[in-house]
């Protein structure tokens, strides 16, 4: 067994008993390979031991690995920052974005998503730690925001997404998880239909898996760590 394949497992195992402690069947989470800085190579190799869900965060290096791999049946979501000239091409060749956090991204992504293909989903990112030089809108907006976004007709509003500041704290861990999946729990109850928390990466997923994810977004633990 390569590296990467005994990696795959072994973080297939870390959900499994996550969702266990935390009463839930391990299909109620799914795992979002985060490639960007990976080669190509590497993520046909994942494809090849049953994994199908890619994440990049720069539109520029995705591009060509999408490319390469179009012969794979790739589920391909886009989680870094997006800057309006990148829009069209996002529109174009992604299934999800996880990081949109202005209404003006999301209405160029509305309009730019070409007609043949199925709505784009998309989660709004939440600063849910308060950090000033994190990305993601204020809770306070969150309301506004989600419901001018759920009523544009090219996009499919899944839910919402956040990356805590960093912490070994697990009781921490779990306070941020619980801050998104409240605010979840409050748009759903003022008329949304969502159903996605994408939270948790390699240090954290158990957390977040506690309080309710349903997409871990997971780089370092499969791939290693990045030079």
């Amino acid at each position: 067994m390569t590296t990467i394949a005994a990696n795959l497992q072994a973080v297939r195992e870390r959900i499994a008993m996550g969702c266990a402690a935390a009463g839930r069947h391990a299909d109620e989470v799914h795992l979002l390979a985060v490639s960007k800085t990976w080669p190509a190579p590497d993520l046909r190799e994942l494809f090849s031991c049953g994994q199908s869900a890619f994440g990049e965060s720069y539109v520029q290096e995705a591009l060509p690995k999408q490319d390469q791999l179009a012969d794979l049946a790739l589920d391909w979501h886009f989680i870094g920052p997006l800057q309006s000239n990148k829009t069209r091409t996002v529109a174009e060749r992604f299934a999800w974005v996880h990081s949109i956090e202005r209404l003006k991204i999301a209405e160029r992504l509305s309009a730019q998503r070409p007609p043949e293909l199925p709505p784009l989903n998309v989660c709004l990112q939440v600063n849910v730690s308060g950090e000033a030089s994190k990305s993601g809108c204020a809770p306070a907006d969150l309301g506004d925001l989600a419901h001018a976004i759920a009523a544009l007709p090219h996009l499919r509003l899944r839910g919402l997404m956040a990356i805590p500041e960093p912490t070994d704290d697990p009781q921490l861990q779990r306070s941020r998880f619980a801050t998104l999946r409240g605010l979840r729990d409050e748009l759903n109850a003022a008329g949304l239909q969502l159903d996605t928390l994408s939270m948790g990466m390699s240090h954290d997923l158990e957390a977040a898996i506690m309080e309710g994810a349903s997409i871990v977004r997971i780089g370092t633990a499969l791939f290693g760590e990045r030079h």
